[in-house]
């Protein structure tokens, strides 16, 4: 049994607002998933879970990507249009008869040429991240448009077709995936000397410059980072529609930003999250899917996700620092 003065210190730690700001994501996930179970029967059932998992698959690969950005004091604004070049680069190339291999590799190095560009334009060209990253996502959203003749591209993959229907139990490919995305992330952050140095970075960078660290080479990793998983994203996109859309899909952005605020990173740099994130972008499904099954138009659905966030970025006011 619990000792007594271990309870009492638990109670008083769920009291102060900093324990509600530490664990936004997993609080309101839990909150969400016991809500709409009680409304809706449907909601846990193996089904939905699974369908709700690799729905969450692109978003928790985008949180990861996002996340190593953010912790460095940044963001990238570009990271929707990024996948969008990577899926079609993707479809170009499969539409020319590479294979699947070579097709992959193409829509990643599409999608990593947007990210070296807006690491050089950051950290060697000193123009503000929101900036940069603003003048890519145009460029990018122009690029793929320009080069699809602003057409989808269908793809007829055996490869795709194996990722989007493969599962193990209730996971399926795509969240398998997204999870091996996770612990890798987890482990650069937090395990190795450049996850150390990310951190620095975005905590001081005139400390950490002084300390021997390369800020310039730091800033540019974190964007190409954020761009190879957004090309890695762009497959499991293609791999879900069935098709290269040369038209980016803004939520994608906005809910990557959302999942990071909700999982507890620090917007202004120095505070590293993972799985916060993680959290946080399963949460954001859990909240669209349960809200279409009971039936709640989609016109309500970004007031009711911009709401949450609104709530998480107020309680990061009160995260311990």
């Amino acid at each position: 049994m619990a000792r007594p003065s271990a309870v009492r210190s638990a109670l008083g730690e769920a009291r102060r607002l900093s324990f509600w700001a530490e664990n936004a994501a997993p609080i309101g996930l839990l909150v969400l998933v016991v809500v709409f179970a009680a409304l809706s029967p449907t909601f846990l059932s193996p089904g939905n879970i699974k369908a709700m998992l690799v729905a969450a698959a692109i978003l928790v690969i985008l949180g990861v990507a996002q996340s190593f950005v953010i912790t460095t004091g940044g963001i990238d604004l570009s990271i929707s249009a990024t996948m969008t070049v990577g899926a079609v680069g993707f479809g170009l190339a499969w539409q020319a008869g590479a294979g699947f291999i070579a097709s992959a590799l193409l829509a990643i190095i599409a999608s990593t040429v947007i990210g070296v560009i807006n690491g050089l334009l950051i950290a060697s060209g000193k123009v503000t991240d929101f900036i940069a990253t603003l003048g890519t996502l145009s460029l990018a959203t122009g690029a793929a448009l320009i080069l699809s003749a602003g057409k989808p591209i269908q793809v007829t993959s055996i490869e795709l077709l194996r990722i989007t229907t493969g599962s193990v139990g209730v996971f399926g490919y795509p969240i398998i995936i997204a999870a091996v995305v996770g612990v890798l992330g987890w482990f650069v952050m937090f395990r190795t000397r450049f996850g150390l140095h990310v951190q620095a970075v975005g905590g001081s960078e005139e400390s950490a410059v002084a300390n021997g660290i390369s800020a310039t080479r730091v800033r540019i990793a974190v964007y190409v980072i954020s761009a190879v998983l957004a090309g890695l994203a762009a497959l499991l996109l293609v791999a879900r529609v069935g098709a290269a859309e040369p038209t980016i899909n803004t939520s994608y952005l906005l809910n990557s930003i959302a999942a990071v605020v909700l999982g507890g990173v620090s917007l202004t740099g120095g505070r590293a999250k993972i799985v916060g994130p993680i959290l946080g972008a399963l949460l954001l499904t859990a909240l669209a899917n349960g809200l279409t099954l009971l039936g709640v138009s989609q016109f309500y659905q970004p007031v009711a996700v911009g709401l949450v966030v609104v709530l998480a970025a107020l309680l990061t006011r009160f995260q311990k620092k």
